[in-house]
């Protein structure tokens, strides 16, 4: 998969991938200016958040006719040292409709430990390329 994404300015940003929708990122706010978009924080809990529902929707297909809503609130804990990632992530799924709490916990259980693509994405190593003016340039 591959997502571009482009400056707009001080600290805006806009993100494409195949899905062809763009998503608009800004942390402006945090420097005492108007944002523009969600910080990328907020971005990585909503894609969380997302990933877990997709999941448990597809799990719990069956039932989803006796299932009246479902929300799902992330709540992420920061380190106070930079760069200030998340320490823990609490997941809060509010569901409503007439499901045994037991299937819904089991769709829970097989989302975040064998389906959603972004919890086991949380530790990924990353390896970044610098192309400085078109020319490809090796970490020092």
């Amino acid at each position: 998969m591959n997502v571009t994404t482009v400056w707009k300015g001080k600290r805006a940003f806009t993100s494409e991938g195949p899905s062809g929708y763009e998503v608009g990122m800004d942390a402006t706010a945090a420097y005492g200016g108007d944002s523009k978009g969600a910080t990328p924080m907020e971005l990585l809990l909503a894609g969380l958040g997302g990933c877990m529902g997709i999941d448990i929707t597809m799990i719990l297909d069956a039932f989803l006719d006796k299932i009246e809503s479902i929300e799902i609130e992330a709540q992420g804990t920061r380190s106070e040292d930079m760069p200030k990632g998340f320490t823990s992530i609490d997941l809060i799924f509010k569901v409503d409709g007439d499901i045994p709490d037991y299937r819904i916990w089991k769709a829970i259980q097989m989302a975040e430990e064998k389906y959603c693509a972004v919890s086991a994405s949380l530790s990924a190593d990353i390896h970044p390329k610098l192309i400085l003016n078109g020319v490809s340039t090796p970490r020092p």
